[in-house]
């Protein structure tokens, strides 16, 4: 029996309905919706799944717990029958409806929607019509040619099918995205914290370091009664019992969360946590260099803290904070976002570490989309949302006219936003005047009018330089052509850096995390052009792209590089995407003062003026 078929209603579990997430949600309508589309059923039917998926995974409520409390939140695009499994799934865990689908459809069908350029329809063609239900099956149909004759596949398609078999056979094991791991570790740290006896639980490993993907969950536990808490968390049936055991000295339970990652429970006295923080935050690099040093000082060092060398009889030393333990060891105290073992401990020892950008320091945000284009909202709310955000600024940046299937602004049209934008303005300003601008905005705020300029394949910008040059703030963007060779990929962007108006590059390898590899470039050229230009580079925080990542920060800061941390947002949810950005920034040691956005308003409307007169 699978795990989904074990788990029972979570008002059983004792656990809040938290724990199913609108992440995990969403998940579900979105293989339902792929696997009606694997039978061929209506594009109405698998539409509205997938607009429900989306509705759910952005919702600004607990949309499990608002079923739950018999308050199910309006969501836009999901009607009465899809409100009605909602409710089931929120109440039970499980939805008879996606699993009577899972029942019909090999459930190895959908392992072939991982391979680029294989979608439902193509997965449910060659079920049919050849019986094909694995990637090895599907692997041998297209190398003996067979897949060509299907419907809809082509001789280059059928090529191309196999070498993304062959990239997927080289990806590294699934792994949760940094937003997912923060959402899982919140909830179970939440849960935890109910159990009787639980001083504090606090989440360490990757997820604390802030990597753009995490695997298992290391999940620290204060408490006076270790065997009593780990029990008690084996006996929620939202959790399935791994392995239990004593490991250095913690109380150690491996549990996985049903349908779920896998977590590492280590329980500890209280007062001794941040000895075991240090250890289970990581990096295995890190703690290397950690216990060398220790050593050259007479100490042996893990995770429960320090013991002399010469005496193995003695008990280690623990530490209830962090700070405490590097100061032993002489060391300035060290952000989890650095101990990767990349120079952070030399840094430490001098007091050279920098000071990281924070979210606080970011004073406005550069790439933002309303209805006019690919947005999910209109613009007057995404505007109302930030400017309650308390921020300064905010740059409109609606797609430009050659990207059709985003709807790109035409010239025409985009006089007709800056009108628009002007009166937003304007209006702003006489409330402020007057006394009445809503809460965090009484210091005023202006919507900034920018554009996503495309940077077309022919090495073209898609805007004169005449309409460019009314823009408050460009951004550039390569979305098409990803596949040309890098001679032509890098004379694009030039093109762009070199144009005294465009102001940013945006998302610059183009990559998605677990999907899309980064674009073929000469890195280090492109962050010599970026330095020599002064064109900013943008950290993006969409949770999809985390683009630059923290190597090519590193890298782009030695050549003398400056960034924007933008959240790339298509509705208000995504203002949270300026979280995820300022966490992979950290990792890239970036500062504030590398950070165009952590400008004041008139400081960064200047700055983008500047540009013209340096080339």
């Amino acid at each position: 029996m699978s795990p989904r078929e074990r788990q029972p209603p979570l008002e059983e579990a004792g656990a809040p309905a938290g724990v199913l997430t609108n992440a995990r949600m969403a998940a579900i309508l979105d293989e339902i919706a792929e696997l009606l589309e694997i039978k061929g059923e209506s594009s109405f039917k698998i539409g509205a799944y997938r607009r429900a998926a989306e509705s759910v995974r952005r919702a600004g409520v607990e949309v499990a717990a608002a079923y739950r409390a018999g308050d199910p939140p309006r969501l836009r695009g999901v009607g009465g029958s899809i409100s009605e499994r909602l409710a089931e799934l929120a109440s039970n865990g499980q939805l008879a409806y996606h699993e009577a689908l899972r029942a019909e459809v090999p459930p190895s069908l959908l392992e072939l929607l991982r391979i680029p350029g294989v979608g439902p329809r193509t997965a449910g063609e060659v079920w049919r019509g050849l019986g094909v239900a694995t990637l090895s099956e599907l692997e041998t149909a297209a190398r003996e040619g067979r897949l060509r004759a299907l419907r809809g596949i082509s001789e280059k398609t059928e090529a191309r099918i196999v070498e993304g078999i062959g990239e997927l056979e080289q990806r590294p094991p699934r792994r949760m995205r940094i937003d997912e791991a923060h959402d899982v570790a919140e909830r179970v740290v939440a849960l935890i914290e109910t159990v009787p006896g639980v001083v504090s639980a606090t989440a360490a490993g990757s997820v604390r370091r802030w990597r753009e993907t995490v695997g298992d969950l290391d999940i620290l536990v204060e408490t006076k009664t270790p065997q009593a808490v780990l029990d008690a968390l084996r006996a929620l049936p939202v959790f399935e019992a791994v392995e239990t055991g004593v490991r250095g000295g913690a109380d150690r339970s491996t549990l996985r969360l049903v349908d779920g990652p896998q977590l590492d429970i280590m329980a500890m006295p209280p007062g001794a946590i941040g000895s075991y923080l240090v250890h289970f935050t990581g990096s295995a690099e890190h703690n290397v260099a950690l216990r060398h040093r220790a050593r050259e000082r007479g100490w042996s060092l893990s995770e429960r803290g320090l013991a002399p060398l010469d005496d193995d009889s003695a008990e280690p030393m623990t530490f209830a904070a962090e700070a405490d333990l590097y100061a032993f060891l002489d060391l300035a105290p060290i952000p989890p976002e650095l101990r990767e073992g990349r120079g952070e401990i030399e840094a430490a020892e001098a007091d050279a570490l920098p000071r990281l950008v924070e979210r606080s320091d970011l004073r406005g945000d550069c790439h933002s989309h309303s209805h006019w284009s690919d947005g999910r909202e209109p613009l007057e709310v995404m505007v109302e949302s930030a400017r309650a955000t308390g921020r300064e600024y905010q740059v409109l940046t609606d797609h430009s006219q050659s990207l059709g299937v985003a709807n790109g602004l035409t010239p025409s049209r985009v006089e007709a936003q800056r009108r628009v934008i002007g009166e937003l303005n304007e209006r702003f300003a006489a409330e402020v005047a007057a006394g009445e601008a809503p809460s965090g905005a009484d210091r005023g705020f202006r919507l900034l009018h920018g554009t996503e300029l495309e940077i077309t394949t022919d090495g073209r910008l898609d805007y004169s330089d005449a309409l460019l040059a009314a823009f408050d703030v460009v951004v550039a963007s390569l979305h098409v052509g990803r596949r040309q060779p890098r001679a032509q990929l890098m004379a694009r962007y030039e093109t762009a850096m070199r144009n005294p108006h465009v102001d940013i590059i945006s998302h610059p390898s183009g990559r998605k995390i677990g999907g899309r590899p980064e674009l073929d470039l000469d890195w280090e050229a492109f962050y010599r052009l970026a330095a020599e230009t002064g064109t900013l580079l943008e950290i993006n925080g969409s949770e999809a792209r985390l683009d630059l990542d923290e190597h090519h920060i590193r890298a782009a800061i030695e050549a003398g590089c400056h960034f924007v941390i933008d959240s790339d947002a298509h509705e208000r949810a995504d203002w949270a995407h300026l979280d995820w950005g300022v966490g992979i920034a950290r990792r890239g040691w970036v500062t504030s003062d590398l950070v165009a956005n952590a400008l004041a308003r008139d400081e960064f409307i200047a700055l983008m003026r500047e540009k013209p007169h340096r080339l």
